[in-house]
């Protein structure tokens, strides 16, 4: 075990605080009721059900209500909404079964974090730590701008600065004060997203059906829209169909999420090696249901062109409103919308908060580990990071660009930065994987053995890799056409590129860190704690008389 390894390991936080996410470390430290050992190391403690509802929940963020339709269909139209988000599930689904068998194989504390250490450069693992803590810190804003928006569907005759600093403040003091209340609220919430999501796939099967208030059974009148059914974006002709299609690839690309979350579990899972398998098992479905379902709901509810819905998307409008809640409103359906939209508002505060929570902690683990200065990892009696916390406010101010811009522009600038980080934070968990592959090839060790072995590898985990590569260098390709140069867009697209570039150089240069070969690659730390681990979950079962039943089984797959 390496010396930061170590550090990390006996720190006063918990290790899987420094790298969670959204509704994955609330149910962490809630919910599943772990405790610290007197050495501070993490508890085994969160069962299948846990892990199931985390990468559920994971997988449901605002760009599935909101950033879907604006950013999406209204660019792409309904065919190209759905063909950008079916390629782009599908790119995501190969890199997940890949992450998915590395995880698997060792699963420990903030798994391809660490595993990219141990099989490429401590200063790649480094330039993906620092791009991971920067992407957490940039949802921050993101979702501060997001609830402002939403709220303009009720009213919008105040000041945005208003709502901005009462969200940044309420965020600073739950995570200050009272940081051990909202677990428990944050698990209950996930199930709420999961059950918001799959209600409005049942909605928009009964009313395309003529379930609603007009009796219309539309079915897919919206996909013969004038211009459709892939919408021309920039361009006209061929040339902008496909740029349609690109920008619903966008879109994809900020929605659609992987396996981060879910792995961010690995090191306090029960049974770690077969519950995650499970889990990583059951993420086809929930891609398929939740993202390329969500994109053939939007389209089929609503119009690429329907002028109420373009107003609100565009750039001089203050309002961030669900591509559903407009199209409840078409329908005349009077109380549903405001439901929806209270829901989804309520989503995307506790995801500003979470964030705020991971976004602290993932500063304070790159102290641990010696990436970021040391002071970062002082905190108070109660065990916050005063210091860590107050950077990631720092973070939340961004929504205050508001004040000089339209919610909705503020909303794309957002988008963007999010976007090309998480990218780059897949981009190198491709890499990571083919390594980790390469050296389990050297080193002899037979991957069939796995308890969760990927398809095809590594030819899939190399589709997934070029195409991701592929996507980082033209997510800002339109500052590029002709008369189109925009310093915004070149900025928000690519400066998280240099930002890694000049992370990476540094610490090499610094610690004159070296490529790993695959035969020195460390494969075995850690594995002999998860077989003593095992053995004693066994034992306890057998001990306790308890068995795994085909009902239990059932459920776990379910959920």
């Amino acid at each position: 075990m390496s010396q930061e390894e170590k550090k990390l390991q006996d720190s006063p936080l918990k290790v899987s605080e420094t790298y969670g996410a959204d509704d994955a470390q609330d149910v962490q430290s809630s919910s599943s009721g772990e405790k610290y050992n007197p050495q501070g190391h993490t508890k085994r403690s969160l069962e299948s059900r846990h892990i199931n509802l985390i990468a559920i929940g994971g997988s449901i963020g605002t760009g599935l209500f909101i950033t879907i339709g604006t950013n999406g269909l209204v660019r792409a139209g309904p065919l190209g909404l759905l063909l950008s988000y079916s390629f782009w599930t599908g790119v995501i689904l190969m890199l997940t079964v890949s992450v998915g068998e590395m995880v698997c194989y060792l699963p420990v504390d903030s798994p391809f974090l660490s595993m990219a250490g141990r099989v490429v450069d401590p200063a790649f693992e480094c330039a993906a730590s620092v791009n991971f803590w920067l992407m957490q810190s940039l949802y921050i804003p993101f979702e501060i701008t997001a609830v402002n928006g939403m709220i303009h569907f009720w009213r919008d005759d105040y000041s945005p600065a208003i709502t901005l600093c009462i969200q940044i403040a309420i965020y600073a003091a739950i995570n200050i004060f009272a940081v051990k209340i909202y677990g428990e609220t944050e698990f209950w919430l996930s199930l709420g997203k999961l059950i918001l999501c799959i209600g409005l796939l049942f909605f928009t099967l009964i009313t395309m059906c003529g379930g609603n208030p007009q009796h219309d059974a539309f079915g897919f009148r919206n996909w013969k829209a004038a211009g459709g059914p892939i919408a021309e974006h920039i361009g006209t002709g061929a040339i902008g169909r496909l740029q349609g299609f690109l920008a619903g690839l966008f879109s994809a690309c900020f929605t659609v999420v992987s396996s981060e979350y879910l792995s961010m579990t690995a090191g306090e899972a029960k049974n770690p090696r077969k519950n995650m398998a499970t889990a990583f098992r059951t993420v086809l479905y929930r891609l398929v249901i939740f993202f390329i379902g969500g994109a053939l709901s939007v389209s089929i509810l609503i119009a690429y062109n329907d002028p109420t819905y373009v107003a609100l998307t565009s750039h001089s409008s203050n309002a961030a409103s669900s591509p559903y809640v407009v199209a409840m409103q078409n329908m005349g359906i009077n109380v549903l919308p405001h439901i929806v939209n209270a829901v989804v508002l309520s989503s995307a505060f506790s995801a500003g908060n979470s964030y705020t929570y991971c976004s602290s902690r993932t500063l304070y683990a790159l102290a641990v580990k010696g990436f970021v200065p040391k002071f970062f990892s002082k905190c108070t009696k109660s065990g916050v990071p005063l210091y860590c916390i107050a950077v990631s406010v720092l973070f939340s101010l961004l929504s205050l660009l508001q004040l000089s811009d339209s919610s909705a522009k503020v909303l794309d600038y957002m988008v963007s930065l999010c976007t090309g980080s998480q990218l780059l934070n897949y981009f190198f968990m491709g890499i990571t994987y083919l390594h980790f592959y390469r050296a389990c090839k050297v080193q002899g060790i037979d991957r069939t053995q796995f308890t969760y072995t990927s398809w095809f590898q590594p030819y899939t985990a190399i589709v997934a890799t070029f195409f991701l590569l592929l996507l980082v260098g033209i997510l800002g390709y339109t500052c590029f056409l002709p008369n189109s140069w925009s310093v915004d867009t070149f900025l928000y697209s690519y400066v998280m590129i240099f930002i890694s570039l000049a992370v990476y150089i540094l610490w090499k240069v610094i610690k004159r860190t070296k490529y790993i070969r695959p035969e020195d690659a460390d494969l075995q730390t850690g594995l002999a704690d998860i077989e003593e681990h095992e053995y004693r979950y066994y034992a306890e079962l057998e001990a306790e008389g308890k068995i795994e039943t085909r009902w239990s089984k059932i459920l776990g797959w379910l959920l």
